[in-house]
């Protein structure tokens, strides 16, 4: 098995990408005899797999892992995407910034979405129970950046709680550690 990432390829395997993902990104896992697999959450969910974990769900809690993860994709994440990149992003490149309207978009949008979270998270040490996923993840996207790019959390306790557990995980509060 080899896993492909744009810092490691060599020219050979950069001509090649296209074959790999035809979208020309990363990240894609190539296993021999199988087609090259991309798109994160198709990794992460053959990973488990192959290692035998219950970090993706295959058990009856699986529609709910995949609806937390596809919820926060298509609207949580969604929402903070906005403030993040015109709050955090570009300033260290550019004095641009979007315009003021999409950025109040995405804050009332992450207003009324947070509560839905929140709610959820209640009574509830992780997204899907009383373990550790991939769902928690993934859900929990923006909020390493949600103090630099403004989006509040102050009316959602149990979002700040399970925040602080995920930043216990030295991965998750570092992931470029060591590189």
């Amino acid at each position: 098995m080899t896993y492909v990432l744009g810092y490691t390829m060599s020219a050979e395997e950069k001509a090649a990408f296209p074959s790999l993902n035809p979208m020309g990104r990363y990240p894609v896992l190539v296993e021999e005899g199988q087609p090259p697999l991309w798109e994160a959450d198709a990794i992460v969910c053959r990973l488990s797999a192959l290692t035998g974990s219950d970090f993706w769900r295959t058990d009856a809690s699986q529609p709910d892992m995949v609806r937390w993860i596809s919820w926060a994709t298509h609207h949580l994440n969604r929402a903070a995407d906005p403030v993040y990149f015109s709050r955090v992003v570009m300033p260290q490149f550019t004095q641009d910034r979007l315009p003021e309207a999409e950025i109040a978009q995405g804050l009332a949008d992450w207003a009324a979405l947070l509560p839905i979270l929140d709610a959820h998270l209640g009574g509830r040490e992780w997204l899907l129970g009383d373990r550790l996923s991939y769902a928690d993840f993934r859900a929990a996207t923006a909020l390493p950046f949600a103090s630099a790019a403004g989006l509040p959390l102050d009316d959602a306790p149990n979002v700040r709680r399970w925040a602080a557990q995920l930043d216990r995980i030295d991965a998750w509060r570092d992931p470029f550690a060591g590189i």
